[in-house]
């Protein structure tokens, strides 16, 4: 039996850091850059509620989000040696679960609706791996946790990390020697 791997979408499949950062710029006429934004949390970048919200909700934020560097091919390769299943909380905002489903179709087809999983809290998730950007997911992890760097997590280091996609293979195989090591 596989072991399995669950993939967070926004943030770590989705380049969503470029799109809000536009966004915010069409709603408020400042520029901000990704290094502007490193380390801060989203609510610091966006401070205010109200646009935050006009933001995320509005129709074709979330389909529009262009996919990671390397994550396409880095999924696939993960497919050959692990059951693969994409965990993303696409409850708090309504638009964004047939636009995620849509976003996955069109740029992800391979992978089967059994194997995608729209929840709210992901601490119920049971993978052996789970590689997401937000630790308030991270820390409640069944499995190991891997960190994807983004702007909100990059003073984080309480999780083994992931700069890219390139990292991921590398990475497990570390993880993996680990733990015949200790065994």
């Amino acid at each position: 039996m596989k072991k399995t791997i669950g993939i967070d979408m926004d943030g770590v499949l989705a380049d969503i850091e470029d799109h809000m950062l536009k966004a915010y710029e069409r709603e408020t006429g400042i520029l901000m850059t990704r290094d502007d934004i490193k380390g801060l949390s989203e609510e610091e970048v966006i401070a205010d509620p109200e646009l935050a919200k006009k933001i995320f909700h509005q129709a074709g934020f979330f389909r529009t989000l262009p996919v990671m560097p390397g994550a396409i091919e880095a999924v696939k390769k993960l497919m050959e040696e692990y059951e693969v299943y994409i965990v993303s909380a696409a409850m708090e905002f309504p638009l964004s679960l047939f636009e995620k489903r849509e976003w996955l179709s069109e740029h992800f087809p391979f992978i089967s609706w059994r194997n995608i999983i729209f929840c709210g809290d992901k601490s119920i998730i049971d993978t052996n791996y789970l590689i997401d950007d937000h630790c308030k997911n991270l820390d409640f992890c069944k499995g190991k946790a891997i960190m994807f760097t983004a702007f909100h997590n990059v003073n984080k280091n309480h999780h083994k990390r992931i700069n890219h996609w390139n990292d991921i293979h590398s990475l497990l195989k570390e993880i993996e020697a680990d733990k015949l090591a200790v065994a």
